[in-house]
């Protein structure tokens, strides 16, 4: 039976529910200080070749979004307000290659919808982003 288009697969398999639940926490990425906020934290956390498509459909490199997120810090520290709580829902994990997953799930950031995907890879110290990508859910 096919699902209707508005209705996607909500199945993690039972043996990837740990790692499901070790890469949740750290979604959104670069959203939490708990994993660091430096840049060198930063390139630990991301494959030297990582790049982001945002839900505006443009393509982001590795230094800019480094760039952006010390603008945000460096914001945060002049006192200036964050950014409204993110919510995050619908995770699902797929394993697509050895010690590679596929995790997608929703957020929605005041009123914007986004469906998100990143791609991790288990490192033998911890995680790594290869990839990240957003698109607006059209309302």
């Amino acid at each position: 039976m096919e699902l209707p288009a508005s209705e996607p697969d909500r199945h993690t398999a039972a043996d990837l529910l740990d790692v499901l639940a070790e890469l949740e926490c750290r979604e959104p990425i670069f959203h939490h200080p708990e994993f660091g906020t430096s840049r060198e934290d930063f390139e630990r956390a991301t494959a030297p070749d990582f790049w982001e498509t945002g839900a505006s459909g443009q393509r982001y490199s590795r230094e800019f979004v480094w760039a952006t997120l010390e603008q945000r810090r460096l914001a945060t520290e002049q006192g200036r307000p964050e950014e409204d709580p993110w919510e995050t829902s619908d995770f699902q994990l797929r394993e697509i290659a050895s010690d590679t997953y596929l995790l997608t799930y929703t957020l929605r950031q005041d009123d914007r919808l986004t469906r998100r995907l990143t791609v991790w890879k288990r490192t033998a110290n911890d995680w790594t982003i290869l990839y990240h990508q957003g698109t607006v859910v059209a309302s």
